[in-house]
């Protein structure tokens, strides 16, 4: 099958199956990463782009690495206590521009930026924005 998503379908989706993930292992919830892309991408796991692959996969594997980066950064907040969709977008936008690379960074905060104004509430794109500005 060809892959015919744009890269912002496929950011949107990447962040959606970071969701799907970290929402399954906050409840204890026993899942295939596999399965659960097929899932949010609706295709076979095959079918799906190896960046999408990569990113989740990477987030997920070194999340114990990656989330006291951003608590070094975040003093009167704590990772775990933010919304779901907002670890989501931190963790998919630290791999893509820490452990995947070859992007620049002021396109890894737009396209959180962006994540972050069509799934959270208000001003908290400005959350986002500002914690990716000093981490990346």
């Amino acid at each position: 099958m060809v892959n015919n998503l744009s890269r912002n379908k496929e950011n949107e989706l990447i962040m959606m199956s970071l969701y799907t993930c970290l929402t399954r292992v906050s409840i204890g919830d026993e899942f295939s990463v596999e399965e659960t892309l097929e899932g949010v991408f609706e295709m076979p796991y095959e079918d799906i782009p190896v960046f999408s692959k990569e990113i989740i996969i990477k987030s997920l594997s070194h999340i114990n690495e990656i989330i006291p980066v951003f608590q070094e950064h975040m003093p009167k907040w704590k990772f775990s206590r933010l919304n779901k969709v907002a670890q989501a977008i931190l963790l998919m936008s630290y791999t893509n521009y820490k452990l995947v690379g070859d992007i620049d960074k002021v396109v890894v905060i737009n396209t959180a930026v962006k994540l972050a104004k069509l799934y959270l509430d208000n001003d908290e794109y400005k959350f986002i924005n500002a914690i990716l500005d000093n981490v990346l």
